[in-house]
């Protein structure tokens, strides 16, 4: 059953049908695909998460094997198991997951996972929280986060983080703590994670620190957050406020560009992240252009070469 007070959230769900149990984990983590079978223990699942809309603390149980793919969308997610074994794909090659050794869940992409018998604890930090974070420490754009997924963490950065997830826990999991108190918790939670995991960002542009360009800086943001999505120029002249010519001068005048052309640029940006994680026999140059929107090969490799120095099939191969 759920509670929600002051915005807080508490959630127990388990069971012991094995169906039930994958529909269940479809339906919360975006899945496609999921399949499970029983194994030599008896079957049974568990799910439970507090926090609120910042932030919760969460951990799963899934006595069995389940397998398939997930999108997450709209949090940043760490996990890490406590029990069992575990494997994650994100196109590149198959990575074993070791006990106690915090893994950052990929974003805005599938990634392939198999699972057996396991049980692990979960942060889920809303993106709105690490934007705001990740800008603050380190003037990254909302949206243009990439962390590592491959890279283990050093003992001293699993060492740091289990001691943020302690203290991040004494508070959420204390029901007289005030949203001030879960505020900067959430907070602090975000600055560990970007402490923790190796990642890179976009630095944002001189220009958009003025506060007369406000809506010009919200409108990049949109274009950063929202990448993945089939925006237009209208629907952002339309977050912020302005007329969509007035949108066209604005990009015109102090970065040297149009939305429809910037936000090219930032999905180039993405399927070579894409590209630089995934090997030639798991995807093709082709599909993830066309998930990108690029659907003239041929003027997308041109542009490609034009903004990174090699073609992609070349980012492909050194993946």
């Amino acid at each position: 059953m759920e509670h929600r007070d002051d915005a807080r959230v508490r959630l127990e769900v388990q069971g012991r049908d094995l169906d039930e149990g994958l529909e269940f984990f479809s339906d919360g983590y975006g899945g496609d695909g999921l399949t499970g079978r029983i194994t030599d223990v008896d079957f049974a699942y568990r799910h439970t998460a507090t926090g609120d809309s910042r932030l919760t603390l969460r951990s799963n149980k899934f006595l069995g094997e389940m397998a398939g793919a997930v999108t997450p969308v709209g949090e940043h997610i760490v996990h890490w198991l406590t029990r069992g074994t575990a494997s994650m794909d994100v196109g590149h090659e198959e990575h074993r997951l070791g006990v106690g050794s915090p893994v950052i869940v990929p974003k805005n992409q599938p990634f392939r996972f198999r699972y057996e018998d396991y049980e692990q604890s979960l942060v889920h930090i809303d993106d709105s929280v690490v934007f705001e974070v990740a800008a603050e420490r380190e003037g990254a754009l909302p949206g243009s986060l990439v962390f590592d997924h491959a890279s283990p963490l050093t003992e001293a950065a699993k060492a740091r983080w289990g001691a943020a997830v302690r203290r991040i826990a004494a508070t959420y999991l204390d029901p007289a703590a005030p949203p001030l108190l879960r505020l900067e918790a959430a907070r602090f939670a975000a600055a560990s994670m970007l402490e923790a995991f190796p990642h890179t960002s976009t630095i944002m542009q001189e220009a958009l620190l003025a506060p007369r360009n406000a809506s010009l800086r919200e409108a990049v943001e949109y274009l950063h957050i929202n990448a993945h999505l089939p925006i237009t120029p209208s629907d952002v002249a339309r977050q912020v406020g302005v007329t969509p010519r007035g949108l066209q001068q604005a990009f015109s005048r102090h970065l040297d560009t149009t939305p429809t052309e910037y936000l090219r640029g930032i999905r180039l940006e993405r399927v070579r992240d894409e590209l630089r994680i995934s090997s030639p026999d798991q995807v093709t140059v082709a599909e993830v252009a066309r998930r990108w929107a690029f659907s003239h090969l041929g003027r997308f490799s041109g542009s490609y070469v034009q903004r990174f120095g090699e073609y992609p099939r070349d980012t492909l191969l050194r993946g």
